[in-house]
This record gives C-alpha cells, sequence and structure tokens, in this order.
C-alpha cells in the first residue's frame, strides 16, 4: 500500500507498476466510493492512452474494455450506497475523505441538469464520485440510471484514453513532456467547477440549511415518464 501512495500521483510510473489492475481499482474507486474524490481521473485515463501508444504491456481496447467496465460497476455501486443509506449520508460528519458540501454541490448539478448529470459529471471531478450516490439518495429509478451510467462511463473512458491515444502516436516523445499535459488535462477538467464557484460567488449569500429527510432531487424532474 505505501509503494502505491508513492506512485499515485507519479502517473507514468504508476502505470507501468500496477498495470490494469491499479487502473480498474483507481476507476473503480473514484466513480463508486465516497472517499475516492481525491483520486486521479481525467488525467490518469489520458496518461494511460499515452501509455498504451508506446510499446509497453498495455493495448488501448483492451484499456477501452476493462476501464469501461469498472467505471459502470463504480457508478452502480455508487448508486446502491445512495439508494440504501438514503439521505443518512448527508449527515455523515466531514473527514478528511468526506465533505458534505460536495453532496450539496452535486445535489445543484441535478438541479440544473436533472437526469443528464450522470453522464455530464463524469468529465467533472468530484462531482463524478458523488452524482451516483446522489441518483440513489433521490430514488432515481435503475432503469433511467442504467443507460446513462453505461453511455457516459464509456464514453468518458474512449474519449480520455483515446486522445491519450492518439497524442503518443502523433507527437513524438511526448512522455518527456508528461507534466504540461497532465496540468492542461486537470485545468480543463476543473473549468465548470471554478466556474460554478465564481457564479456562485456572485450571487447574494442565503443561510446555510441541510437537506431536509425528504431530499429527492431526482424524482420531482422524473413525473413525466410513464409509471412502472
Amino acid at each position: 500500500m505505501g509503494e502505491l501512495w508513492s506512485h499515485l500521483y507519479r502517473f507514468d510510473e504508476l502505470i507501468r507498476w500496477g498495470g490494469y489492475a491499479v487502473l480498474i481499482g483507481i476507476v473503480f474507486a473514484e466513480t463508486g466510493l465516497l472517499a475516492g474524490f481525491f483520486l486521479p481521473g481525467d488525467s490518469l485515463l489520458v496518461t494511460a492512452g499515452l501509455v498504451s501508444a508506446g510499446e509497453g504491456p498495455l493495448k488501448i481496447w483492451l484499456l477501452i474494455i476493462l476501464l469501461s467496465l469498472a467505471a459502470i460497476a463504480g457508478d452502480s455501486t455508487g448508486y446502491a450506497i445512495g439508494y440504501h443509506l438514503g439521505p443518512r449520508v448527508f449527515n455523515r460528519e466531514d473527514s478528511r475523505f468526506f465533505h458534505k458540501d460536495h453532496l450539496v454541490r452535486t445535489q445543484r448539478f441535478y438541479e440544473k441538469y436533472g437526469a443528464k448529470t450522470i453522464v455530464l459529471a463524469r468529465f467533472v471531478p468530484i462531482i463524478r464520485t458523488f452524482a451516483p450516490t446522489v441518483a440513489g439518495v433521490g430514488r432515481m429509478r435503475y432503469r433511467t440510471f442504467l443507460p446513462f451510467n453505461v453511455g457516459g462511463g464509456i464514453g468518458w473512458v474512449m474519449s480520455m484514453t483515446l486522445a491519450g491515444y492518439y497524442l503518443g502516436r502523433s507527437i513524438p516523445d511526448i512522455e518527456r513532456h508528461l507534466h504540461w499535459v497532465i496540468g492542461i488535462v486537470i485545468l480543463l477538467s476543473f473549468m465548470p467547477i471554478l466556474r460554478e464557484w465564481h457564479l456562485a460567488r456572485r450571487r447574494p449569500p442565503t443561510p446555510a440549511t441541510p437537506p431536509p429527510p425528504s431530499f429527492a432531487p431526482l424524482t420531482v424532474r422524473e413525473e413525466a415518464e410513464e409509471p412502472s
């Protein structure tokens, strides 16, 4: 475990050290476990695609299949956690690996985008981790959740890994400048969060109140569907 932590943010070393197993574990934890929000996502996938463009052991299409499955399984796990814990998840105390503010931000994301959040959140750090849990808390029907989960998971993994792969194929010795690639990916990933933060600062302050026990941000948005 200590060796994993020592490699965690040196992505190329991490990938060569842990291979498919570490990539699958990180993608699953970041998308499925509330404590996984600090794990690398977009930048790790781009780096994995870039590494697979070389002569290493990673194969791009196997990478896409395995990591897509990990992302789908992760979101389904997060959904199950939210569904079974319900609004009690909002009563957890803040800790090093959990902050209620992240859940509240994700709730606002749902209020703006509805069920499409499951797809859009794949491309937004932190929101990506909490979106499936909030869907479960809100009792979104799983038959509604699953297609968004599958489409979003495959789209996220393919777009990030293929971007890295074709970057590695088209630019010689790009790995020498990997820190620049990772920096640009991280900056682009956090732009939606920075935009929301900027807009929130411009809004008039409102008293902070915890979500009510009946918190269900998604059921209202789904009333137009045919009853099951």
